[in-house]
């Protein structure tokens, strides 16, 4: 299969469906964490234009996830929410155009009111990861994906001011990749998507 895994710099999603002999790239504005030669460094849009036999999109939450709730009001009105909003909605009009089937990757937040409710809402403790991050994913000719290894769902940790997170999320604001740990795709829920919609 033609696989495009879109908004993806770490490569991790991509690699899952190589090793599994697929010819899958990935694409974003960073160029790959891992140096591979698979990836394309721009713009998604046109290459999902492109067409695919399946695009796996992980558009920016940062202006979209129900965590930052607290700085809606803010960037609702100096329009980083409304870029976040068109951004979503350009790659879900490119996939309907252009790949045989897709599937679009955020956390819980404002696209379930604004677009559709989502398909499947997964956890990454259903496939063998320690952790828990409920992960919406909106789907086209896709089977929902089965739980592969059930495991404990990690550590939760307290902060200072009795904010209940996930051990894994809750990393420093000065850590300057805190942003792309917390959105890095689980190896576990990768390999899922490689082994069960490759091979659909």
């Amino acid at each position: 299969m033609r696989v495009l895994i879109a908004c993806e710099s770490s490569g991790t999603v991509r690699e899952a469906f190589r090793k599994l002999g697929h010819n899958a790239w990935s694409c974003d504005l960073l160029p790959a964490d891992d140096g591979a030669p698979y990836h394309r460094q721009g713009d998604c849009i046109p290459v999902i234009a492109e067409g695919w036999d399946l695009v796996i999109a992980h558009p920016p939450c940062t202006h979209l996830a129900s965590a930052g709730a607290k700085h809606f009001a803010a960037k609702r009105a100096d329009g980083r929410q409304q870029q976040g909003v068109d951004l979503f909605m350009a790659i879900v009009d490119a996939c309907r155009k252009s790949a045989k089937a897709w599937a679009i990757e955020n956390p819980i937040g404002i696209m379930s009111r604004l677009y559709r409710k989502p398909d499947q809402i997964i956890q990454p403790y259903w496939f063998g990861d320690e952790a828990r991050k409920s992960t919406c994913l909106w789907t086209y000719n896709l089977p929902k994906l089965i739980p592969t290894n059930m495991v404990s769902q990690g550590e939760i940790h307290t902060t200072a001011g009795g904010k209940r997170l996930p051990k894994w999320y809750n990393i420093p604001p000065s850590n300057p990749d805190r942003w792309k740990i917390r959105s890095k795709t689980f190896q576990g829920i990768a390999d899922a998507m490689a082994a069960q919609w490759g091979a659909v």
